[in-house]
């Protein structure tokens, strides 16, 4: 499996409700018929404002476009991820954000 990371920032969310952490993943796998699944989230700053939501799927490459296009079609928890949202990949399965290359927005 690897790994598809979406990075949120509850600073630029117009509603930071952490339900969120689990309503974005469920939406996702559902989207994806269980291509993509949760694969957790981790606090990425000391204050805990930055968020990555770790996603897996056998192909990161083939799968990340297609979330990009959720993140921009659909409203999480009323929050327009499309301006606020970072995307990125890595081959490796519980990728470190080091392990991984931004995706989106280019």
């Amino acid at each position: 499996m690897q790994s598809i990371i979406v990075i949120l920032d509850s600073a630029k969310l117009e509603n930071p409700d952490l339900d969120i952490l689990y309503s974005l993943p469920e939406r996702v796998e559902e989207f994806s018929g269980k291509a993509v699944q949760d694969n957790g989230y981790d606090y990425l700053d000391r204050a805990g404002q930055k968020i990555g939501i770790w996603l897996k799927a056998e192909s990161a490459e083939e799968w990340w476009p297609k979330i990009v296009e959720l993140l921009k079609s659909e409203q999480f928890c009323e929050n327009d991820l499309s301006k606020s949202a970072f995307v990125l990949i890595s081959e490796e399965e519980n990728a470190k954000i080091e392990a991984c290359w931004q995706v989106w927005p280019e």
